[in-house]
């Protein structure tokens, strides 16, 4: 007995393997990235000298191996016929009026100049990409694009919240054409791209950002970045430069609604506290957390639907003016409930929250479930 007891006070052994240095199959594709040291005009400057450097290579090996070369004009290879031979061999124009006519100089030309000539063509066509026929495509692309931007909807930030935010919305049936998603992570924004969004890599803090994707005619603009103080920063940026849309703000700590508030947001959701909220609905019965999943969703039975009233349910009461079943009045920025007595007749402006069964909002084909 004693034994046995020694045995299970004993310390186990953990056996520990050493990491592995495979990446999982979703990540293998991935590589890092960090900014170039050398500015753009730099890169230019480099691949300018490299060019240099290969010419001036072939033009001393033609000058010094000139007897090799053969002038059909005058029938003398001067420097200013050595330079002339380069440029034109480089380039692949090749007139035919000076021309290799040893062993070693062809064999120099197929061997050397051809792998240069042909990274003349690289490097040239390379940089025309690079720094002008892609700038000017994207320019291009993204003056047409913000020409149709008008009442659409953007999106800062899409990490985890803000995927959801794209795909719940496209479950609602907004266009995909009618989102726009900032952020500064480009390998998150190939998912938006995917979905038919429009997509710009930025730091949305920044005016020109916001600018640059109309935020001024958006029809509103849902901000979470992920970190409270930079969701707050956009908040800021985004009601300076448009004081009249609407902007929903997701923030984690508690501490910091109040701040995203008075930073200009309109409807600031705290994630943790609503999952608090279904945690706690939960004791009562699964019944409470799933409908208030369903109310939250596109995918459920039931779904919250905001609205402004039509003319003639002016005068008319919440309960006769609603689709479904009238929960409350948005009024001035008060809330009434069905209960009390001024949800007895509608105003002008009158806004009402309905809860509307899923028959009446058909699902868009693709649309998640919940």
């Amino acid at each position: 007995m004693q034994g046995i007891t020694r045995a299970m006070q004993r310390p186990k052994r953990i056996k520990l393997r050493a990491p592995t240095t495979r990446l999982p199959d979703d990540l293998a594709h991935m590589t890092l990235r960090r900014k170039p040291a050398l500015n753009e005009v730099q890169q230019i400057g480099v691949r300018v000298l490299l060019m240099l450097a290969a010419l001036t290579f072939i033009i001393a090996f033609h000058w010094f191996e000139r007897h090799g070369l053969r002038d059909n004009y005058d029938g003398h290879v001067s420097f200013s016929d050595v330079i002339y031979f380069t440029m034109i061999s480089a380039t692949t124009t090749g007139y035919g009026d000076v021309v290799p006519i040893t062993d070693q100089a062809r064999l120099f030309d197929a061997v050397i100049v051809t792998p240069i000539r042909i990274f003349f063509i690289l490097i040239l066509a390379g940089t025309a990409y690079t720094f002008f026929i892609k700038r000017t495509w994207h320019r291009y692309l993204m003056r047409r694009i913000q020409r149709k931007l008008c009442d659409h909807i953007v999106v800062c930030g899409y990490g985890t919240s803000g995927t959801q935010t794209v795909d719940e919305l496209i479950a609602r049936g907004t266009d995909p054409q009618n989102i726009v998603v900032v952020d500064p992570n480009g390998a998150a924004l190939a998912r938006a791209e995917d979905l038919g969004c429009a997509a710009m890599q930025a730091d949305a803090t920044k005016d020109d950002a916001l600018m640059a994707v109309r935020v001024d005619q958006a029809r509103a603009i849902m901000i979470s970045a992920g970190r409270d103080d930079t969701s707050i920063l956009i908040c800021l940026t985004a009601r300076h430069l448009a004081p009249s849309v609407p902007i929903s703000i997701a923030v984690r700590e508690l501490d910091n609604e109040l701040p995203a508030r008075a930073a200009g947001g309109t409807s600031v959701i705290n994630p943790v506290s609503f999952a608090g909220l279904l945690l706690a609905g939960s004791v009562e019965g699964r019944g409470i957390t799933e409908y208030l999943r369903d109310l939250a969703s596109c995918g459920g039975k039931v779904r919250l639907h905001e609205r402004e009233i039509e003319p003639f349910e002016i005068g008319k009461s919440l309960s006769e003016a609603a689709v479904g079943i009238g929960m409350r009045i948005m009024r001035e920025g008060e809330s009434i409930g069905f209960w009390e007595d001024a949800a007895r007749e509608l105003m002008p402006g009158d806004r009402i929250i309905e809860v509307i069964p899923e028959y009446l909002f058909p699902k868009v084909p693709g649309a998640r479930t919940a």
